[in-house]
């Protein structure tokens, strides 16, 4: 197996709880004081598929899977894809009707009613099989490597597909999803309209004023997790293209994640704070999030500026990574330029 993504590798190492990508509601406990708090409902959680009739696979093709393997796909009457990104390409497609079952990561309205098939983000080979799928789409992440092994073992073709990390993914995952459904006509369509989509956010970036330094936090009270992201964190690309800084890269934080500390933080010197909306709910929103060390100090804490992008969204890469995008740039420019 390839390695993993950035986030996924920290999770499994730290044996974090489940709901990684859990989402739901606006964040909480925004507070009533100090200067302005820049904490903004996001979209709603649910996917767009293309207009038109529902695409028509033509089958069988072969592929390469990015575990090496070649995959041959011979029906996609029944898929079950392995995370939320891979689920929402599906879906997104056109091809929703034919998916079997999700994973933790999925939750966006369209599949939230379909069996969970991973325990916590474990996959459970016996209830996948127990699905009857005619493919498999699993991410480079996707484990244990028994699990996924199990089910290929068992004659299911399983198409792996390489974690996304940055905005350049898109396009590639989009067109390996499509390719290996035998929907590429389909794979090309979602492709020109998301990358139109994301150019249209970027032109109306703000023209004037500095670009705001913008850490991404990953935060799970409830487990006692506090990160600072770094250049390896996936956040990178999506606060650079937001018109942002990563903080955390700039200052020399060259891995994916390192625990939170003063030192880091007034190194980082952010303008805005980066979460997740679960994440911040888990420390109790802002007031929590103050508490956190040095959090209170930096720029963006003194004037209570954090953006807020729901879990299941912001590292996806997909098809509504321009929603992403677009939200994520109206939260870090909203009260002017960056001091």
């Amino acid at each position: 197996m390839k390695r993993a993504g950035p986030l996924t590798a920290v999770l499994g190492a730290l044996l974090l709880l489940p709901a990684l990508a859990a989402c739901g509601g606006s964040a909480a406990g925004s507070g009533d004081d100090g200067p302005s708090t820049s904490v903004v409902e996001t979209v709603v959680d649910r996917v767009e598929p293309l207009s038109g009739p529902a695409p028509t696979p033509e089958l069988p093709v072969t592929v390469d899977s990015a575990d090496g393997e070649r995959v041959t796909v011979e029906s996609a009457g029944r898929i079950v894809p392995l995370s939320g990104s891979l689920s929402e390409i599906v879906f997104t497609l056109g091809l929703g009707e034919r998916v079997m079952a999700r994973d933790v990561t999925a939750t966006f309205e369209q599949a939230a009613e379909l069996p969970v098939v991973t325990r916590g983000h474990d996959v459970s080979a016996e209830s996948v099989l127990s699905l009857r799928p005619d493919v498999v789409l699993a991410e480079s992440t996707s484990g244990p490597a028994e699990a996924v092994d199990q089910i290929r073992s068992a004659g299911v073709p399983v198409v792996v597909l390489d974690a996304a990390l940055d905005l350049d993914s898109v396009a590639s995952r989009i067109e390996a999803v499509a390719t290996a459904l035998g929907v590429p006509a389909a794979g090309e369509e979602l492709n020109s309209r998301t990358a139109d989509r994301i150019a249209a956010v970027q032109r109306d970036l703000p023209a004037d004023g500095d670009r705001p330094r913008v850490a991404f936090l990953y935060l799970r009270g409830s487990a006692s997790v506090y990160l600072i992201g770094g250049a390896e964190s996936g956040a990178t690309s999506l606060i650079e293209a937001a018109g942002g800084i990563d903080a955390g890269a700039d200052s020399g934080l060259d891995r994916d994640f390192t625990p939170i500390t003063s030192e880091a933080l007034v190194a980082a010197a952010p303008d805005v704070i980066l979460v997740m909306t679960k994440g911040l709910e888990s420390v109790g929103g802002v007031d929590g999030l103050l508490e956190l060390p040095g959090v209170a100090q930096t720029p963006a804490g003194m004037d209570r500026r954090v953006a807020s992008v729901e879990d299941g969204m912001l590292l996806n890469y997909g098809p509504r990574t321009d929603q992403v995008l677009a939200s994520l740039t109206t939260q870090i420019h909203e009260t002017g330029s960056a001091r």
